[in-house]
Parts: C-alpha cells; structure tokens; sequence
C-alpha cells in the first residue's frame, strides 16, 4: 500500500461473471482500484503482478479450492504479500470450512448474500490494519497535520496534537479514505464496532476532533458531508 492518498489496489476472485462485475463497480465507485480474476491460476498472476492491498476471495474456484489459495498466499515471503489481508467470500455456511479458512490465514469472512455497506467496512478495516501492523507503517499528510500509523502519533504544523483512544480511532479510519466521504455507519462500525451505536457519540467525537485538528489554508481539515457522514480533507 503506497499511502492512503492513492486508491487502494484489491485483487477480487471470484468465478461468477456478474458477482465478479458488481464487485468492481462497487469498488470503484468506493474510490478502490479492483483488479479482478475469475480462476485461482488467473487470481496468482495479478496477485504476484500487482501487488495487491487486499485479497477478496471467493472459495468456490473452477480450477482450485480457494482454501489452497489462502495456504499459497500465506506461503510466499513477506515482501511478495504473506501479510497482505485476505477477506473470504463465499456461500458456503458450513462453520467448519470458516474455520477452516480463518487457521489458514483468512483475516474476516463474509457470507453471500452479502450487503455492500457491510462488505466496504469490512475491507476498510483490514486494509487499515494492515497499515497499522507493518513496521513501515506510512505516513499520511494533509495540509499541516500528519498522522504516523505505526507510531499512532498526531502532529499539526510540528506540535503533537493530544487526541483520545476514540478521537485517534475516527482519525485513522478518516486518513486510510483520505479525500473520501466516510458513512456514519461506518464510523460508528469501526470506531465502537457497531453502526447501531448512540450517532451522537460520533458528533460529539467529531466535534471534539475538528476542534483539535483546526485548518489548514484557510479551510477545515474535517468537513461534514450531509446525510453522508465526514471527509478528511486531502490538501
């Protein structure tokens, strides 16, 4: 992953033709790069070629097992992608075969059907924990203010900026989609882990954090999309 200023590149396997299509129309219009593959064979050449920021794998594959593609993954060194994030997607409902895909190295899982609102929170959270478990965790910059994901540091114009457990949480999840509205109901998903959480412990965080994070030429860093939710702004 080059930062969160560039789109996110997510490699999809998945052999259903119209899944496979959906799935990058979704992905696109969330402001990631898809690249997308419809065998386990075909999924191996983009991932070695790529380099992808996250796998969403389907395990029902013509040609291979997607479990084997999980066990090839986790297999290769780490600078190939052995910690790339892998999300499974797959209509099987047996709990073992989830099992199964989670000891191999699987980092979430997500049934079909599926909602798309659920899936995009669930692949924001894996590429933003990928960011924050790599030693070389990027640096994210906007205007005066940056954000050291490996360290979990907050400065503006050099000054460290003290912010909560929570506030640091809701600017994190706002830097990995630098430039990129973020839902409410996505916050609150990654924030308190449930988009059914109290809406006014987001505003008052918000708030809270806006005030911290100040300007930056002359306009706010935290901007409200209405009946959307927030942008960090990207300057």
């Amino acid at each position: 992953m080059t930062g969160a200023a560039d789109p996110a590149t997510i490699l999809v396997i998945e052999d259903d033709a119209s899944l496979n299509a959906a799935l990058a129309t979704t992905l696109k219009a969330a402001g990631l790069r898809p690249v997308t593959a419809r065998t386990a064979a075909e999924g191996m050449r983009w991932f070695a070629h790529y380099s992808p920021d996250l796998v969403l794998l389907d395990l029902g594959l013509p040609d291979r097992d997607g479990l084997s593609v999980i066990a090839e993954i986790r297999a290769r060194k780490q600078h190939e992608g052995g910690q790339t994030p892998i999300v499974v997607l797959s209509a099987r409902d047996a709990e073992a075969m989830k099992v199964q895909a989670l000891d191999l190295g699987a980092d979430d899982y997500v049934q079909k059907p599926f909602g798309v609102d659920e899936l995009l929170a669930r692949l924001r959270a894996g590429l933003r924990h990928a960011v924050q478990a790599r030693g070389s965790a990027p640096v994210v910059r906007t205007g005066d203010l940056e954000i050291d994901f490996g360290l979990r540091t907050v400065t503006k114009a050099g000054e460290a900026l003290k912010l909560s457990p929570k506030e640091y949480d809701l600017l994190a999840e706002l830097a990995v989609n630098l430039g990129r509205p973020v839902s409410h109901a996505d916050l609150l998903r990654a924030v308190w882990g449930s988009d059914r959480a109290d809406i006014q412990y987001l505003r008052v965080y918000v708030g809270q954090l806006r005030q911290k994070l100040g300007e930056a030429d002359g306009a706010p860093l935290l901007i409200s999309e209405p009946g959307v939710g927030y942008r960090l702004a990207r300057f």
